[in-house]
């Protein structure tokens, strides 16, 4: 005999203590315990919270914490629309956000792997879908497994916001019912040579990609960018002055911008809306400690580090690099030989981390000169000069940066 389900109202206030608990002990939203708690009491909860509401929900490999900022603000920012802007985004947490809140509006970071999940329960308006790479092998399918996932739950999606440059995304959002396509840039090709529809070969030019065998190409972008000018129809466009920096901020920009347009916000305030975010949880933070500014930055695979390198390449800042192994993480960094740290060379380069020794040797192999940081990251400012400094970690150890500065939340 199965257990009965708690009714939702008491399971809403029992999780809602448990949340108040947590935040004061723990710091955070307390959404990710309160939610587990949910779920376990009332498995239909995500559903039944999500009944007359008015849901998107954002997702990729990289850049869905950003994008979710960047959206929530595009369609009126918080107060008027609800999110899970800490990157609670798998069942638990996003069960745990929809119980503590009562916005109509909603914009939902969801985890690749639990965004099948999602949709099914929370039923949304939009699906926001930017890219696809391999992360965290140790946890996820091989992207195209995840892309395929993707198409059969998105089928009956009435909009989908996705990334024409990226194949992945494209073949898994042309099973919705309509599709803006947005022109947002992908650098990392590695993982999108294979076509996601017949299995031959992808072939990635200037401009476009398509399979040599098939009729999957890139599709027309409704939205593209010139600079940092995001055309859109009927010839309208707008300048996107953003406060974080990087070519594939922009892209999240322009992504974040076209799905407000399609909700009704105009071009010009939505672009208006974004270009006053200045950091989203951390990421392209600046911090001033002592005699030293301090920008932090989130890498955790291939593609996220080959961005951020390529923005830092006309940098000659010192740079701290913070690498752990560790649940979110993923437990393999082997990954680390696909990506080429020459970018840093001659540069003032320190290590730290659990696995710190795995990418000294990772950076010996690309003639990179780095040192081991005694500690953790303050252990290494005494070391640097006065002035700028930047601070690139993968998850868990972008985090224990984070709370070593006294950045929570």
């Amino acid at each position: 005999m199965s257990r009965p389900e708690v009714p939702l109202r008491i399971a809403r206030q029992g999780t809602r203590a448990v949340a108040a608990a947590a935040r004061r002990l723990r710091g955070g939203s307390g959404n990710v315990i309160a939610g587990r708690l949910l779920l376990m009491a009332t498995p239909s909860a995500a559903a039944e919270l999500s009944r007359g509401r008015r849901i998107t929900l954002v997702s990729g490999t990289n850049g869905k914490t950003t994008t979710t900022g960047l959206l929530t603000a595009a369609l009126g920012g918080d107060g008027v629309v609800g999110s899970n802007r800490g990157g609670a985004n798998t069942s638990v947490g996003i069960a745990g956000t929809l119980a503590a809140t009562r916005d109509h509006r909603m914009v939902l970071e969801t985890d690749e792997g639990w965004l099948p999940w999602v949709i099914t329960r929370t039923r949304p308006v939009s699906v926001l879908i930017s890219n696809l790479s391999r992360d965290q092998l140790s946890r996820h399918h091989e992207v195209g497994s995840v892309s395929r996932a993707w198409r059969t739950a998105l089928a009956g999606v009435p909009l989908v916001v996705a990334n024409a440059d990226d194949p992945l995304i494209v073949w898994a959002a042309m099973a919705a019912e309509r599709q803006v396509w947005v022109a947002a840039h992908i650098s990392w090709t590695q993982d999108s040579l294979v076509c996601p529809k017949c299995g031959s070969r992808i072939r990635h030019e200037d401009g476009g990609w398509h399979c040599t065998e098939c009729d999957l190409r890139r599709p027309q972008p409704d939205f593209w960018l010139d600079g940092a000018t995001l055309h859109g129809p009927d010839d309208d466009q707008v300048a996107l002055a953003l406060g974080i920096p990087g070519r594939f901020n922009l892209g999240n920009a322009a992504l974040a911008v076209a799905t407000a347009h399609a909700d009704g916000v105009p071009l010009e305030e939505a672009a208006r809306r974004v270009a006053a975010v200045p950091a989203v949880s951390g990421r392209f933070e600046q911090v001033r400690h002592g005699e030293h500014e301090l920008r932090l930055m989130l890498a955790k695979n291939p593609a996220g580090w080959l961005e951020l390198l390529a923005m830092m390449a006309d940098d000659q800042r010192p740079v701290v690099l913070c690498f752990n192994a560790e649940g979110v993480d993923g437990r393999d960094p082997s990954w680390l030989y696909d990506v080429s740290f020459t970018a840093l060379r001659g540069r003032t380069v320190w290590v730290t981390g659990r696995r710190a020794t795995d990418l000294l040797a990772r950076l010996a192999v690309d003639g990179v000169e780095a040192r081991r940081a005694p500690a953790g990251l303050l252990s290494v400012l005494p070391h640097l000069a006065a002035g700028p400094v930047d601070v690139v970690g993968n998850y868990t150890a972008f985090q224990a940066a984070r709370e070593e500065l006294g950045r929570r939340g």
